[in-house]
């Protein structure tokens, strides 16, 4: 995976590539920035709200940082994406996830 400056660098020359923002939050989360993770997951998802795994890991980034009801909500909203864009297996895996948060 590019690092972090590599990614930041490509997205200059295309801010509102969907795949470079979810790259970058996925750095973001793997180095322990779970806000600035986040940040690049609403961007991401601002530039394809059908990005369907972005609200899983904006979610789990979220958990990390002690947000549970805020990671439902974004579960909510991903399983909701993934249905209309009829992308069974993501369903599956953001509806798994949010029974694991669910009491």
């Amino acid at each position: 995976m590019p690092s972090i400056p590599e990614l930041e660098k490509l997205l200059t020359r295309d801010p509102g590539d969907a795949f470079l923002l979810y790259g970058l939050a996925q750095a973001h989360a793997k180095a322990g920035d779970h806000a600035r993770a986040v940040e690049f997951y609403d961007r991401c998802l601002a530039a394809d709200p059908a990005y369907c795994y972005a609200y899983f890991h904006k979610a789990r980034s979220q958990e990390e940082m002690g947000q549970q009801d805020a990671a439902k909500a974004t579960l909510r909203a991903g399983a909701a994406t993934a249905r209309d864009a009829g992308d069974a297996h993501a369903v599956s895996e953001i509806a798994d996830y949010l029974d694991s948060l669910e009491p």
